[in-house]
């Protein structure tokens, strides 16, 4: 399967992330995931393959069934994005620190 979307753009819409949360639990067919949602089922559909198309979700057929199902490998890209501004923004912070505890040693001996 060859990756043609963004993940992020995947996971801009809120529909999309409900379903995302709903996988965590279990793999679940599209029609499932459709009766929790106030849309057609051909609407829910779209979604689903968009989350496909992005990576995020493998769909394995089952007998008659079409099932969803997370795919941990396609998290990889928004974790990553994640773990850099993490490890950016403690580092800034840390640095704030440093200047702070700095300024504070001078003010101490004054």
């Amino acid at each position: 399967m060859r990756n043609v979307l963004d993940p992020f753009q995947a996971i801009a819409d809120p529909s999309r992330r409900q379903i995302l949360m709903m996988l965590t639990k279990d793999k679940q067919s599209i029609n499932s995931l459709a009766g929790n949602f106030e849309m057609s089922r051909p609407a829910v559909s779209k979604h689903v393959r968009v989350l496909y198309e992005a990576g995020l979700i493998q769909i394995k057929d089952q007998g008659r069934e079409r099932l969803c199902e997370l795919r941990q490998d396609g998290f990889d890209d928004i974790k990553n994005w994640l773990i850099f501004f993490d490890q950016f923004w403690k580092e800034k912070l840390q640095n704030l620190e440093q200047l702070l505890n700095q300024r504070i040693n001078i003010n101490e001996n004054d």
